[in-house]
């Protein structure tokens, strides 16, 4: 019961965002680049950052917190559960006034995503998933795509993952698909509409957090570039790459992989 609970946590929370995050959009935010390679920030992340940081916490004080916008510490190593939160995963998406950005939110016990949610509020789109519930889109029942060729899978990924360096014999026959959240990317692979999603460089925990379990939920395998299942709640938060899809493809882009 405390699952559906803090799912339903989640789905308000993502909904205050869209509501605080929208009037930023294509309003010319300020904006910065966080350096060290980290990317852009805005106005509207820490905004809604301070607002998820307060208003899930207020509700849930026992539990820890990861986000891309606050500072880390040590404090949430100790805690059974723990919030993971990107406040906008896609920012550069946000700041050039494209739609495909999302808040990601999710809710880890003992490493494990337990609820998930992924918003993308111009879209109306709210993936959400609980641990042993399924994963749903809306009100639709998601379930990955049952292709299990890679000759002709779709899949999301940058031009630089499907470099021949990266793959034995070469880069399999894919049909190259993209989108600049990775959160978003997961969901769309749980939804069907793609076969696959790829990325082999180390990726934050907060940026796939909620679309491991919305695959996983949707009846996908999603694991580190390894082959690892990804854990949460790490001392540093990365994950080793990432590669999802229904069972059969994701091991067959495991096992060409260089």
């Amino acid at each position: 019961m405390r699952a559906n609970d803090d799912l339903e946590l989640l789905i308000e929370a993502a909904r205050n965002a869209g509501d605080i995050a929208r009037p930023y959009w294509r309003a010319e935010p300020k904006a910065w680049d966080k350096g060290g390679g980290a990317g852009p920030v805005t106005e509207a992340d820490l905004a809604v950052d301070r607002m998820l940081h307060e208003y899930l916490l207020s509700e849930r004080p026992d539990y820890g917190w990861l986000s891309e916008e606050t500072v880390d510490t040590t404090a949430r190593l100790g805690r059974n559960r723990v919030f993971i939160v990107d406040p906008i995963d896609g920012t550069r998406s946000f700041i050039d006034g494209d739609r495909n950005w999302a808040h990601s939110l999710a809710i880890a016990e003992e490493g494990e995503v337990v609820a998930a949610v992924v918003y993308l509020p111009l879209r109306d789109r709210l993936f959400t998933a609980t641990k042993g519930e399924g994963a749903r889109l809306n009100d639709e029942t998601l379930h990955t795509s049952g292709r299990c060729d890679l000759d002709g899978a779709q899949v999301l990924a940058t031009r630089h993952h499907l470099r021949d360096e990266h793959w034995k014999g070469g880069t399999p026959k894919f049909v190259h698909k993209f989108r600049p959240s990775l959160a978003y990317r997961l969901s769309l692979v749980a939804q069907g509409r793609y076969d696959a999603m790829l990325t082999l460089r180390e990726t934050w925990e907060w940026d796939v957090a909620a679309g491991t379990l919305i695959v996983a939920e949707a009846g996908g395998r999603v694991s580190d570039r390894r082959g690892a299942p990804p854990r949460f709640n790490r001392p540093i938060p990365k994950i080793d790459g990432l590669v999802a899809g229904c069972p059969p493809l994701a091991q067959g882009i495991l096992d060409r992989l260089a």
